[in-house]
């Protein structure tokens, strides 16, 4: 016990960091959903690359694999265990780059899973586009926890190539 408590002393900062990419995830997602409420609107128009449209996700990220079935609870435990597994390798971890990179992956996961245990749906509203070819919809999370990969694939390939 004593050891977690050291383990958790030390990384106080990379919770700070993980729970401020909650809050922006909540912020946004909060605002976004009271703004389509409000104006009772489909799509909200920014510039020929970008719109706002409000769109409810059953699967993974990027709307893949929607599902209402079983498998959207699966997916749901699924991710919970990787946030377990994440917050152990940042416990474990001696790289503060490393940790950061999964605070912001653990930030954005949890926002994430908040709203699919509370929606039974993530919101996705950020819709980018060059003419008729639409990304998939995504949300602050989904850019945060992709930041956060990167960032340790770019660790990872740079480590090797200096090994």
């Amino acid at each position: 016990m004593e050891f977690l408590k050291q383990k958790l002393k030390k990384n106080w900062l990379f919770f700070i960091i993980f729970i401020i990419v909650f809050v922006l995830d909540r912020v946004s997602k909060i605002y976004v959903i009271d703004f389509f409420l409000d104006k009772k609107i489909d799509t909200f128009y920014i510039n020929s690359y970008l719109n706002f449209v409000l769109i409810w996700n059953t699967g993974m990220a990027f709307g893949i694999l929607q599902s209402d079935s079983i498998f959207y609870h699966f997916l749901s435990i699924l991710i919970f265990s990787i946030i377990i597994f994440l917050f152990i390798w940042l416990l474990i971890s001696n790289c503060k780059y490393e940790k950061f990179s999964i605070s912001l992956i653990i930030g954005g996961a949890i926002g994430n899973l908040y709203d699919r245990v509370i929606f039974n749906a993530v919101p996705d509203f950020i819709d980018l586009h060059y003419l008729d070819y639409h990304w998939f919809v995504f949300n602050v999370s989904d850019i945060i926890i992709t930041v956060g990969v990167v960032l340790l694939l770019l660790k990872d390939i740079f480590s090797k190539k200096n090994a």
